[in-house]
């Protein structure tokens, strides 16, 4: 049956002559190839595997073959062009100048878009309830009216920077919009293009759902933000790539917990590689923060760097602030796994104008237990009465952290319960209950 579904699907890209994309997916990930340069997809002679531009497939192996009509959206100064393929149902489109509005009806296939060129005026809006991709392929968009990118879809939807591409998203600093780069379901971004965005109203990249950055991810970068660089909700997950934060006036990058979520996951960030680099500059603010939902006391975060390298700078303006803040547990590392965590506090304290209550900045902080299992974490505290760390409890089974504190009154390592030594690990600091 199956080779017999395989065999239909590819006589379909022979005789659809507007075509441009097929997508060979395994296990729930796919493939793409351009049907320009697959001119041919021979059998093997038994028809156990089939060959795709060099790369052999068995056709046990194979979930399907799907093709592909992406939609295409092309700016050009004021001015949008929208390209709808005849075989593609349920699309329409909507251009005013270069404002675009995109509504999709279909709720059975997964539509993809390629949005391509430059405009300082312009936008697009994107309004479906299934999952959909877009694809950023050299795109430079300045909106004059709200968000640059507002994708209000619920579902899961894919961003992908385009190989080899340059993108840029920024959004007006006046209106109601949550984000330059606003998505209302969860948001997957992958592909080795970069990106940046300049959140001018908001947040510059919100993702109401959770967040995922794909192995393949080429770099993200947040220059500027209104309030947080990047805000998501569930929970945050890196797997590779470049992050880099800075220009914020709120978190460089803030995770809410959801109370009424159902994703496993629901209240963690965990990072599995790659590189954040955060430059925090305004007070009374986190560079990387895990929130609790006060509503849901079962809901314990837990923050995990469990490989890659994150770099935090904590500036002399960003009085009060903290370098990386969990509200629940915090892990560094694992027995497999050695991230490198560089924290610089050269910040001092900020007083709180309502309740007067003085706030130190912190390089780590983790209202639970804070865990050093793997790697290489260093702190220091050079701001006058500046924190290294700031925990309840603090164990160490792996790896080794050094809490370094010069700054006048400083603190090295303050905890709340006692430190849970002979465990493995080291812990360089002076200690404070």
């Amino acid at each position: 049956m199956k080779k017999t579904l395989l065999s239909l699907a590819l006589m379909a890209i022979v005789c659809t002559a507007q075509a441009q994309w097929v997508r060979v997916w395994q296990g729930g990930e796919s493939t793409r190839y351009a049907v320009a340069e697959v001119p041919a997809i021979p059998y093997s002679t038994v028809g156990s595997s089939l060959n795709i531009d060099g790369t052999n497939y068995y056709t046990e192996s194979i979930d399907s073959i799907t093709i592909v009509n992406p939609v295409t959206i092309t700016w050009d100064g004021a001015s949008a062009t929208v390209d709808i393929p005849a075989s593609v149902e349920g699309v329409t489109a909507e251009v005013n100048g270069g404002d675009v509005v995109i509504n999709n009806v279909n709720v059975y296939t997964e539509q993809e878009f390629v949005l391509s060129g430059t405009s300082t005026a312009g936008s697009l809006t994107y309004n479906g309830s299934f999952k959909c991709k877009f694809h950023l392929n050299g795109l430079d968009l300045t909106s004059t009216s709200g968000a640059a990118l507002d994708i209000q879809c619920g579902k899961r939807v894919d961003l992908i920077l385009e190989d080899g591409t340059t993108n840029k998203l920024a959004d007006s600093a006046g209106g109601e919009q949550k984000a330059a780069l606003n998505c209302q379901g969860h948001l997957e971004i992958a592909g080795g293009g970069t990106l940046s965005v300049a959140g001018n109203c908001r947040h510059a990249l919100r993702s109401n759902e959770y967040l995922l950055l794909k192995k393949s991810l080429g770099a993200l970068t947040i220059t500027a933000a209104a309030s947080d660089g990047i805000h998501c909700g569930e929970y945050f997950q890196m797997n590779g790539g470049q992050v880099t934060i800075g220009g914020t006036a709120g978190d460089g990058l803030q995770v809410e917990t959801d109370a009424t979520s159902e994703e496993a996951l629901n209240g963690q960030f965990i990072m599995n590689g790659g590189s954040i680099q955060v430059a925090v500059t305004a007070q009374d603010t986190k560079g990387i923060r895990l929130d609790a939902d006060a509503t849901d006391a079962t809901i314990v975060p837990h923050m995990q760097l469990l490989d890659g390298t994150v770099t935090v700078d904590l500036a002399a303006t960003a009085l009060g602030s903290k370098a990386i803040a969990s509200d629940g547990n915090l892990t560094i590392g694992s027995t497999a796994t050695a991230p490198v965590v560089t924290l610089t506090v050269g910040a001092g304290t900020y007083t709180d104008p309502t309740t007067d209550e003085e706030n130190r900045a912190t390089g780590l902080k983790a209202d639970q237990t804070l865990t050093i299992a793997g790697g290489t974490t260093t702190v220091s505290a050079t701001g006058a009465k500046s924190r290294g760390v700031r925990a309840a409890t603090l164990v160490a089974t792996g790896g080794l952290l050094t809490v370094v504190n010069t700054g006048t009154k400083s603190q090295g390592i303050k905890l709340d319960n006692t430190f849970q030594s002979g465990q493995g690990g080291t812990v360089s600091g002076s200690f404070k209950y």
